[in-house]
């Protein structure tokens, strides 16, 4: 006899927490270079070193992994290769803010010994998530695990900085980028969060030089920094003021006079008055529009959104009013002295969105300054291309398009930032050839766009110029996405000694990488430049496939917020419901396109799922009375064809169905069509049916070699379900899997197991579409007859007389060899399966039923009290229709539908659908019990 080892009850966190820590042990991960077995590959999209697991990590990484043991199950050599982002802002505000808390401020401190503090802390409390991710089940190879700051990526990111540079597409210029005040760096467009405010519009004049009497009103929502206006600007098809173009017009509270210009492109004819100003150095579009009408650019705030001394041309007294305010106190101090000046004609609310600082929250301000930029046009074209040739294919297709316009449309890429965390630019300056160049930031020095950098993969030693000998580097970092566009290829020991490149080599097995798995919110930031460095520096797509999933939302199918409370933990839900729960969850709802809205109640769910699995393990195990342990090999073959009955050949069919439906569908990344179709199998037709039709084989009603038959089959369809359950329940199938009976090689833990995941994915076998065809309509008399006994109130336990008329002899045989089924499900004493009618008085209290071919009769006569049934079917209906006319009333109050909160609203309407269906079936209930003849079902 099997004796059973698996617990009572399904303890999700004691099995999660053996199974990891064995799974670690024995690095069951690690990816073998030398592998004779195919490659396949991905890197992780590297979390901050910062960060904590969120439900955008919890799915991202539950796909990663899914595909992961999915192919080291169908015999690939896999590196799902990890690691973290030195994340250059987030980093350097935690150490920051440490610092602050200690009295501490980092340009006192330096920047070499504030650089050994963040190592320190990086090394103490950085990377927090990768044990977060362990957890998760995601099975990387631990041991490859890189950091984007580690030596041999920062040679990477030096080597490509140095080549870009050599060949002109990296250089130094002054333009307008994001800036942040309290951060003091440059900022990428994703570091931006964009916020609807309702602010004001003023509408302010500005006179005409050649005649003050005459006036443009320009409307603009930020007053303040009209002290740098260069220009006014109207569309040259509006006639209210195209007659002013060419001509000038004073700027309030200054002695400038600035053209009045034509421009297309940036005035909108409808918005405001159809006048803008144009201030070049702190506005983007007013930015593009200096550059086509070649205006000048003055800067009024310095590096803290401070106001500046000495802005050109302001009133001496207006500026003595206004010199070191913050621009948002500077707005509410120019707005005043416009009304004293009479300037400002009125003002009127306005909602616009503002930018701030993902980390810090601070209001952005553009700012001009020099960086460095990326000419990305010639590297996006190949990236292009790529896509449209299908070396890369975008999943799904529909992202393409998005691909396609954001890279055909693409501007070149800050790549500096201010701070001091993270790549430093391998650029130096000669402080004797630049000395005109040279202005001081916090004690550091800087140098205009006009420098000449002297770049190199090494520190030099002198200027190659001049000699000299004093020279300092370049105080930027590169943005952080400029060493993940490397990611794909850094990771894996790019750049290569040529003596080194082998077939032995990671770079040459695994690049490209098979896919990446990613958000649709980086394909800009993050998939499209590994694409672009991708091709340029090893010669080929960096992926062969991008999946794109969407976005983890609430239950309502709000984006998750802080500031609305609607966060779920996902540390919180595996401790809750298990993590193999929480994965299945999201796999199951992981369709394609589209965002997921979670909800406990689903979680809840699958941790039912979690239990089904785990009592029909038990419930085998419970059953092998009987069974030759010592020949398990018996586990894996089944009897001959013809001596399988209808139940087997049925499962098996199914099994095969459900295996080619699971591999089609994890291989084409519908990962929510894998998991419902392994769902489907297990609970409805393994469980509630398979186990349930050969309860009374494996208690050997039926015969010693029936009950084999019946075991080995059973042990066969749950070893396969576990196989294909396992890449998304990796924790509960190795847990089942150690205890059941195996081959020799094929054993459990305790006794030289191998890992679940070291098993071969399962393949089909022989179909058997006759007994799948016939055991439905089986199925169906069994549901029919059930169905019967639940509407009519039948006893659960009471055994009932069914009479069955068919209209072939077909049919009748069928029913009569499996008649031991009918009877036992339905719970049926005497079976009566005749051809064409019944005698009319075994069918006159009958409640009937059809399906199929097949007519089914259940007489009811001392089953049922009819006037008692009907008594409480009339009961039931006076307490549905008394909750149904509140909920109406309700509903049709137009005050109560416009003020009460969305969510009880709606809930209200589908508490109503939920009664008139269930009045539906109690009216239907008692028509049936009126008379308690001919009842049809």
């Amino acid at each position: 006899m099997i004796e059973a080892k698996l617990d009572k009850v399904y303890a999700p966190k004691a099995i999660e927490e053996k199974w990891t820590t064995y799974w670690l042990e024995n690095e069951l991960f690690r990816a073998d270079v030398n592998s004779t077995k195919p490659a396949f590959s991905m890197a992780i999209p590297p979390p901050n070193v910062t960060g904590s697991l969120h439900m955008g990590h919890a799915l991202n990484n539950t796909l990663q992994d899914i595909l992961a043991r999915y192919k080291r199950m169908k015999g690939f050599d896999v590196l799902w290769l990890p690691g973290t982002d030195h994340a250059g802002i987030a980093t350097q505000n935690v150490v920051e803010k440490k610092l602050a808390h200690e009295g501490i401020d980092r340009h006192n401190l330096g920047r070499e010994k504030f650089i050994e503090r963040v190592w320190k802390w990086k090394e103490e409390s950085g990377g927090v998530i990768i044990n977060q991710l362990k957890r998760l089940g995601a099975s990387c190879d631990w041991s490859r695990e890189q950091f984007t700051m580690s030596p041999e990526l920062s040679r990477a990111v030096a080597e490509v900085f140095v080549k870009l540079y050599e060949e002109g597409l990296i250089y130094r210029d002054e333009r307008l980028i994001n800036w942040c005040p309290r951060c003091l760096t440059a900022l990428s467009d994703i570091e931006v969060e964009h916020e609807e405010i309702l602010g004001k519009l003023y509408y302010i004049r500005y006179h005409l030089a050649d005649n003050p009497k005459d006036f443009l009103t320009v409307a603009t929502t930020r007053p303040e920094t009209m002290l740098g206006d260069t220009a006014v600007a109207v569309h040259p098809d509006d006639e209210r003021h195209n007659k002013f173009i060419g001509r000038e017009v004073l700027l309030p509270l200054t002695s400038r006079r600035i053209p009045v210009i034509g421009d297309s492109i940036l005035v909108d004819i409808e918005f405001g008055t159809g006048a803008v100003k144009i201030t070049p150095a702190h506005d983007f579009n007013d930015f593009e529009a200096g550059l086509r009408h070649s205006l000048k650019r003055i800067d009024i705030f310095n590096e803290r959104a401070h106001i500046k001394q000495n802005i050109p041309d302001i009133n001496p007294e207006i500026m003595e009013e206004i010199i070191g305010l913050h621009a948002h106190k500077a707005r509410e101090r120019v707005i005043h002295i416009l009304k004293e000046h009479g300037f400002l004609t009125k003002s009127e609310d306005h909602k616009h969105a503002v930018g701030k600082c993902y980390r810090c929250k601070t209001v952005i301000e553009p700012y001009l300054s020099p960086q460095w930029y990326i000419k990305v046009k010639p590297l996006a074209e190949e990236a292009i291309k790529a896509v449209e040739d299908g070396r890369t294919r975008i999943i799904p297709q529909g992202w393409e398009n998005t691909y396609f316009e954001w890279m055909r449309n693409i501007k070149d890429w800050c790549i500096s930032r201010q701070i001091w965390w993270g790549h430093q630019i391998p650029a130096w300056y000669c402080l004797k050839c630049n000395k005109g160049e040279i202005y001081e930031v916090h004690g550091e020095k800087r140098f205009s766009a006009k420098a000449k950098p002297i770049v190199s993969r090494t520190e030099p030693k002198e200027c190659p110029a001049c000699k000299s000998k004093d020279i300092v580097r370049d105080n930027d970092v590169l943005d952080t996405w400029f060493s993940s566009a490397l990611w794909p290829f850094s990771t894996l020991g790019w750049p290569e000694k040529v003596e080194t490149q082998n077939l032995a080599s990671p770079l040459q097995r695994y690049y490209p990488t098979s896919v990446i798995v990613t958000g649709f919110d980086i394909i800009f930031f993050w998939v499209a430049r590994m694409m672009m460095m991708g091709l340029k520096f090893m010669g080929n797509v960096p992926f062969r496939d991008v999946y794109i999933h969407a976005l983890v939302r609430d239950a309502e199918g709000q984006k998750m917020s802080k500031s609305k409370g609607n966060v779920i933990d996902p540390l919180v839900i595996m401790d809750k419901y298990g993590t193999d729960a929480f994965r299945f969850t999201l796999a199951a709802m992981a369709a394609q396109g589209r965002d997921i809205k979670l909800a406990e109640e689903r979680i809840e769910g699958y941790r039912n799922f979690c239990n089904k699995i785990w009592n029909l393990a038990r419930f085998t195990l419970m059953n092998f009375e009987g069974f030759n342990s010592e020949l398990t090999g018996q586990a894996h073959r089944v009897s001959p064809t013809s001596e399988l009955p209808i139940a087997d050949k049925w499962i098996l069919t199914r099994l095969n169905h459900t295996v080619r439906d699971v591999t089609e569908d994890l291989e084409t990344y519908r990962f929510n069509d894998a998991a419902n179709s392994a769902y489907q199998f297990v609970w409805h037709e393994l469980c509630d049916w398979y186990v349930e039709l050969i309860k009374f084989d494996l208690r050997g009603e039926n015969g010693e070699e029936r009950k084999m038959t019946a075991q080995t089959v059973l042990l066969k369809i749950l070893k396969d379900s576990l196989k294909l359950l396992h890449p998304i329940m990796p924790f509960i199938t190795e847990e089942i899997w150690d205890v059941l009976p195996h081959e020799e090689g094929d054993k459990g833990q305790g006794s030289g197991v191998s890992s679940i995941m070291q098993q071969p994915f399962p393949k089909t076998g022989a179909d058997y579409p006759d007994a799948e065809r016939d055991m439905i309509l089986i199925m169906d008399v069994i549901k029919a007859i059930r169905n019967i006994r639940s509407e009519m109130n039948v006893a659960p336990a009471a055994q009932i007389e069914v009479i069955c008329l068919c209209t072939d002899n077909i049919a009748i045989q069928l029913l009569t060899d499996n008649q031991r089924y009918i009877k036992g499900l339905a719970k049926v004493s005497n079976l009566e399966i005749m051809v064409g009618k019944a005698h009319p008085t075994r069918t006159e209290d009958a409640a009937t039923a059809i399906t199929g071919n097949v007519e089914i009769f259940v007489p009811l006569k001392g089953l049922i009290n009819f006037e008692e049934e009907r008594k409480r079917l009339d009961r039931d209906l006076e307490k549905v229709m008394k909750e149904l006319n509140g909920i109406h009333k309700k509903l049709s109050d137009e005050k109560f539908v416009a003020r009460a909160p969305k969510e009880v609203v709606e809930k209200d309407k589908a508490r109503l659908e939920e009664l008139l269906q269930k009045k539906m079936k109690l009216e239907q209930g008692v028509e049936r019990v009126k008379t308690g003849r001919g009842l049809l079902m």
